[in-house]
């Protein structure tokens, strides 16, 4: 079956045959009693590829290399600790319930599906609230400086989309310290010999064998060497592709190549327009800025977000009255007020903006404001919780938060699209793991915020080193990796770096970027709709086609050539895009962050279709254009409604 109109095909269903049936709190249980085991001795005869350092791929090498798997671990940075997980700033959810505040596991599920609009599965969204209470466990075991109250114990602290505080802290850096926990151990195992670590590689090609995943093709991003790693099983950990909108919160290194890559080789694509907005972020300041910073959704704790009631209003906010400001969240969502999840905080923001009301250049700014917190608390307590972040803002934009509100607006943070994967992380490559924000599974059509963090390492720390073993206990009937399978991937790796060289246009790769970018912010943004969708599928091809005819890489493939790796990097996301705009063409409802103008409530709000569309969208590519696999959701423990945060 084809449809012409979205230049898509239908195929046959997917299901995940990997989840136990029987009572939700039991199935994690259940599979890892049913998983089949390997004895430690054959462990050391046993290789795995871990691609990516962030919190998933360093807590999976250094568990893997832990119990006795003979480990390759590579990065493209320059060490392990680069990873933008360091970045996180927040916190990490898990279902302690410190606070006595009526938290629970089931509490902690139940908020994560409802967050992510009813588009995730349940089996895995229980598993990680399970799997929650443990890392918090691991985390303190290894040092993590988390914040703590008075007595002693953990302090914990509210986040979007929940009523309870459950959202465990190290001041602004919390993703930092928790890399630096899973770095050590990652540190002690190549330091034990169980982990091999390569930096400064980038994965280019997955090499494919007898229908499994059997290594990596990758390029020395020194010298220039093209490699081949061979192993048993091969993991992706390599983030999420939010940079495919050129300015986004992500580091400018984060890219798509390596699950654009193993999606060629045959992995599912699973709901890629599903992307999220961030609601606090430093607004954009001039035409040349090359990303955008974060400020930690953390500071909606005490931070009361508004706007002045008048349209264009200029005034400074501190010559505004009470009564002439509007604090548009705690009006239109009472309940849960400047703590609604992002996807909510977001579009209000937009709102508020169009109408002419927003603030600083442009219009296109809400306050987030402090004093009412400093009044309450004192400066000093304020700054001990979220001193690192107002002395970052102060730095980028030269105004004291202390004094001033802070200026904040949306901007694309985190993709919760990925790689297809089952209950057990494999994708749709036998052998091939995908973990953490490189898969697809665990947070539906939004992310509630601080759980990044915890699905990073759930998957990394105790996940995939049950499932993986599972897999690796029929190694000896895997056969051995053919050559041809092996050239051909490097062939092709070849191919493509020599094709970039030979343009020699006029622009760079950077230029086509930004206005690649521009086309997805504007078409395929904060808001969709058929025709800003139809636009974006017309001037994609285009731009593609001239950035395959005129980009200018200078230099040669040996040796260091960044202007290589960044090419490479837009030539995927040239592809990635297509494939996101014509996923959110044809999901014609508004769900989490894919947000249809066309599906939305009498009062604004994002309009499922659960008769149609209570389905995950799992890709195929082919060279004659993708095709659509349907993963039906079935929701037996939460039911789907309406999502109200009034």
């Amino acid at each position: 079956m084809s449809d012409q109109t979205h230049g898509y095909k239908v195929g046959e269903p997917i299901r995940d045959t990997k989840a136990p049936e029987g009572p939700i709190e039991d199935r994690w249980d259940k599979r890892r009693f049913s998983a089949k085991l390997v004895n430690p001795a054959n462990k050391r005869k046993i290789n795995v590829i871990v691609v990516g350092t962030g919190l998933a791929g360093g807590s999976a090498a250094a568990t893997l290399g832990e119990l006795g798997y003979k480990v390759k671990s590579f990065c493209y940075q320059d060490t392990p600790r680069r990873a933008h997980s360091i970045a996180a700033q927040g916190g990490i959810n898990a279902a302690k319930n410190y606070r006595g505040d009526g938290d629970s596991v089931y509490r902690l599920f139940y908020d994560t599906v409802k967050g992510g609009d009813f588009r995730a599965r349940e089996s895995n969204v229980y598993r990680l609230a399970q799997v929650s209470v443990n890392i918090i466990d691991q985390a303190v075991a290894q040092g993590v400086p988390f914040a703590r109250e008075y007595g002693g114990l953990l302090d914990t602290r509210s986040f979007g989309g929940a009523q309870v505080s459950r959202t465990f802290y190290a001041r602004g850096q919390t993703g930092q310290q928790l890399l630096l926990g899973a770095y050590s151990a990652l540190e002690r195992q190549i330091a034990a010999g169980t982990v091999e670590m390569h930096t400064r590689h980038e994965m280019l090609d997955l090499v494919v064998s007898g229908g499994r995943a059997r290594g990596v093709i990758v390029r020395d991003m020194v010298t220039g060497e093209i490699e081949t790693h061979l192993a048993d099983a091969v993991v992706l950990a390599t983030g999420g592709y939010g940079n495919v909108f050129f300015l986004s919160t992500n580091a400018k290194g984060c890219n798509t190549t390596a699950i654009w890559r193993a999606h060629q080789r045959g992995a599912m694509f699973a709901n890629p327009c599903y992307t999220q907005i961030h609601p606090t972020c430093i607004p954009v300041s001039g035409d040349y800025q090359s990303k955008l910073t974060l400020m930690s959704e953390s500071l909606r704790n005490d931070g009361r977000v508004w706007v002045p009631l008048a349209k264009g209003d200029a005034r400074k906010p501190a010559e505004i009255p009470e009564d002439e400001r509007d604090y548009y969240l705690e009006r239109i969502y009472p309940a849960f007020g400047n703590l609604v999840p992002r996807d909510i905080a977001s579009r209000a923001a937009k709102n508020v903006c169009d109408e002419g009301r927003g603030v600083g250049p442009g219009g296109l700014g809400v306050y987030l404001d402090f004093a009412d917190a400093i009044a309450r608390l004192g400066r000093d307590a304020v700054e001990k919780k979220y001193g690192n972040l107002f002395e970052m803002y102060e730095r980028i934009t030269g105004e004291n938060p202390y004094e001033t509100p802070m200026r904040i607006y949306p901007a694309v943070h985190y993709t919760m699209g990925g790689l297809w994967v089952d209950y057990d992380l494999q994708s749709t490559i036998p052998g091939l793991f995908v973990v953490g924000e490189a898969n697809f599974s665990d947070h539906g059509a939004n992310r509630l915020g601080a759980s990044a963090l915890m699905q990073g390492l759930a998957d990394g720390y105790f996940v995939l080193p049950t499932t993986v073993g599972d897999y690796l206990a029929d190694v000896k009937s895997f056969g051995d990796v053919d050559p041809a399978d092996v050239e051909q991937a490097r062939e092709a790796v070849q191919q493509k770096i020599d094709k970039l060289l030979s343009v020699n246009g006029t622009r760079t790769a950077d230029s086509y970027h930004r206005e690649l970018g521009k086309v997805m912010w504007d078409y395929c943004g904060m808001e969709r709709t058929e025709e800003s969708l139809r636009k974006a599928l017309e001037r994609i091809p285009e731009l593609r086609e001239e950035f395959w005819n005129n980009v200018k890489v200078p230099g040669d493939p040996e040796g260091l050539n960044q202007a290589l790796e960044r090419a490479g990097r837009v030539a995927d996301f040239f592809d990635l895009a297509e494939l996101m705009c014509i996923d959110a063409l044809h999901r014609t409802e508004s769900c989490g962050g894919h947000f249809r103008a066309e599906s939305q409530d009498a009062d604004g709000e994002a309009l499922r279709d659960d008769e149609n569309f209570a389905y995950v969208a799992a890709w195929e590519w082919g060279p004659d254009g993708p095709t659509l696999h349907k993963e039906a959701l079935e929701y037996e423990y939460v039911k789907m409604t309406q999502r109200s945060y009034k």
